[in-house]
């Protein structure tokens, strides 16, 4: 299906009474986007339209979501825009594909802006395909430090920047796909011992240091571990194998997916394949030569990973090489 063409003359205004064709027009001109045209696409108003109906779709789901298989789960993306739209040139634009994100949509790159307007667009239009968590880095704390806070201001204003905190501070942040995969931005908890405490999550929230929410957004796999121990992170826990395979079993589960880690191949398994990190930005900074991936999961719960490359001789998207690799069967 074609895309058209749309002018760089200007950004269009909202249209309050047809929200739908104005969040497909959003979506339309970030698929045109360029850096020399990005200031021109949107008023600022626009974007700030924009959270405040993204804050009321999360608000409209609960903390944990329930989603059904087939899915494409993707990790981390740091505003890092030219991959996020080859990730979807790679796998499919939704509706037509069904996606979850766990997290990490700003800082570090320099497009935090156009990565979380295309999400949030997408997730308000296509609410039982598209589904996104929190990840550490939505919250004030840390993306006033590590690049969006700036990024909003010197583009827009403090104003924007606000109303996007007021959306994620509103997020899920945990997802069971087909009630056998478990999926979050950080890790496992040792403090939940049952998935309905997630339902009792006060939102808006922001994310403490300590506790299941700090766990979930924050908490990294230590094969140093068996159990739980403490983070260099200074925030959540970590955790070893035989904490994944006792959460595992207490929840009556068979896989964990988590972000939150840059790992060379896109993807990397822990505990015996019984948890797998997913990070979605190649060449994360410009500082690794780390591939990207997307874990995909079938109407059986059979998963495989699109691994995706930048090409360092293409100036366009920022990636154009695809590779498939079977994983681990789950449920049987």
């Amino acid at each position: 299906m074609g895309v058209p063409k749309v002018t760089t003359d200007g950004p269009k205004k909202t249209d309050p009474h047809d929200p739908v064709k104005w969040l497909g027009t959003v979506v339309e001109r970030l698929k045109w986007w360029s850096p020399g045209n990005c200031q021109k696409l949107f008023l600022e108003a626009e974007l700030i339209e924009l959270c405040y109906r993204a804050r009321e779709q999360f608000w409209k789901s609960s903390v944990l979501l329930q989603v059904e298989a087939p899915v494409n789960i993707c990790g981390d993306i740091h505003g890092q825009f030219e991959d996020l739209l080859a990730l979807f040139e790679l796998t499919g634009y939704p509706p037509h594909q069904k996606y979850l994100f766990l997290g990490d949509y700003v800082d570090r790159g320099p497009f935090s802006i156009e990565v979380i307007t295309l999400l949030f667009a997408f997730q308000i239009l296509h609410p039982e395909k598209f589904y996104l968590l929190r990840g550490n880095h939505e919250s004030r704390p840390v993306n006033m430090q590590y690049g969006f806070y700036l990024e909003c201001r010197k583009r827009y204003s403090e104003r924007l920047y606000d109303a996007f905190q007021l959306a994620f501070y509103c997020m899920p942040l945990c997802a069971v796909v087909s009630k056998k995969i478990i999926c979050m931005h950080g890790g496992i908890s040792e403090d939940l011992i049952d998935l309905n405490q997630l339902n009792k999550v006060d939102r808006p929230c922001d994310i403490p240091d300590i506790g299941v929410i700090a766990d979930l957004t924050w908490a990294d796999p230590d094969d140093k571990l068996q159990g739980y121990g403490g983070s260099p992170r200074g925030a959540g826990r970590s955790f070893g194998p035989e904490a994944v395979r006792k959460f595992l079993q207490l929840h009556s589960l068979d896989l964990v997916v988590r972000a939150h880690q840059v790992v060379m191949d896109g993807y990397e398994f822990f505990a015996q394949q019984q948890l797998v990190t997913i990070f979605s930005a190649p060449a994360y900074c410009g500082q690794f030569d780390n591939a990207g991936a997307v874990l995909n999961v079938d109407y059986n719960l059979a998963c495989s990973f699109t691994i995706f490359r930048p090409d360092k001789n293409f100036n366009g998207l920022a990636s154009d090489e695809k590779t498939k690799k079977q994983g681990k069967k789950d449920g049987h």
